[in-house]
């Protein structure tokens, strides 16, 4: 920490100066990645890193090809230091364009006063305060001459500023871009293993990664979202069903009602009624789903028939 007077936010790039750590981070890094699965690694490190420098929470988001939407694909937190890594996610990057701007540049952005962020911040401090923070810090991470993702720590329980790590939180960002998409997807370490797109979903006491392939269906319940799992379990989503449409990938899910989303590889069977109506079987629930006149034509397509 200095005794210098706090500035509000500052501007760090690589070729700085700033007086590298002990370099311990990057050995434990390039270890990770090295001897974990890739989700495993970065989780490890996310959580090695933050705790050593003292933050509540570390994550990482990744952005899409056209650096219009980015997700969070990581997130570690401690204390009463809530998780929010379900909540940002397919969010459109003008909510962090006054960081975006910044981190697209190859500058780190340390925003010690969050309260001090400038009228065009107006989003990204909102969300911020959304989350409790005091202090971020936000490292960019590029592959190819390109961002491609960032990593960062948050302070919540009190502010602080980061300083001398920066060189080597660098480094460490250079490291996971080169995992994360150092290789074609065909070529790279446990290609054809790789896990499944995420969603985070609050079950139980806490937040779970839950592999796309894994949620069965989706029906709207007042205001929330049922989601329906392969293991027979549902989970009660804070994001309405419309929200859930913004998440979803084209090609594997089907609206086939106004109230109901399915993923149509468990479509077991297909129904229709003497009155003309169209129910589906999924997986192996024993109540029907419905199925509406609009929802019809695309069900043929992707079940060919």
């Amino acid at each position: 920490m200095s005794s210098d007077p706090t500035p509000p936010w500052e501007f760090v790039s690589r070729d700085s100066g700033r007086v590298a750590s002990s370099g311990r981070w990057v050995f434990e890094t390039a270890l990770a990645l090295l001897t974990k699965p890739l989700d495993v690694a970065i989780g490890d490190t996310l959580q090695a890193i933050g705790s050593s420098v003292g933050a509540d929470r570390a994550w990482m988001f990744e952005y899409d090809a056209d650096h219009l939407r980015f997700r969070n694909t990581h997130e570690w937190s401690r204390g009463s230091a809530r998780s929010f890594v379900q909540d940002l996610q397919n969010v459109p990057v003008t909510m962090i364009g006054w960081l975006h701007q910044h981190l697209v540049a190859g500058q780190a952005v340390m925003i010690n006063v969050i309260d001090a962020l400038p009228r065009s911040a107006g989003p990204l401090r909102a969300e911020f305060l959304r989350q409790g923070n005091k202090s971020v810090l936000s490292v960019p991470m590029f592959h190819g001459g390109r961002l491609v993702a960032c990593f960062g720590f948050d302070a919540v329980e009190a502010s602080r500023r980061w300083s001398d790590e920066i060189a080597d939180l660098f480094c460490c960002a250079d490291l996971m871009a080169a995992a994360c998409y150092g290789r074609p997807q065909s070529e790279a370490v446990g290609a054809a293993s790789a896990p499944d797109a995420m969603i985070y979903l609050r079950r139980g006491n806490g937040v779970r990664g839950t592999p796309l392939g894994e949620i069965v269906g989706l029906r709207s319940s007042k205001d929330y979202t049922e989601v329906w799992l392969v293991d027979g379990s549902m989970a009660l989503d804070l994001r309405t069903l419309t929200q859930w449409l913004g998440l979803l990938p084209a090609g594997g899910f089907v609206r086939v009602h106004r109230t109901a989303v399915v993923n149509h590889q468990f479509v077991r069977d297909v129904e229709r009624r003497e009155s003309g109506a169209w129910q589906l079987r999924v997986h192996d629930y024993k109540d029907c789903w419905p199925v509406s006149r609009a929802g019809r034509s695309e069900l043929r397509s992707r079940l060919g028939i």
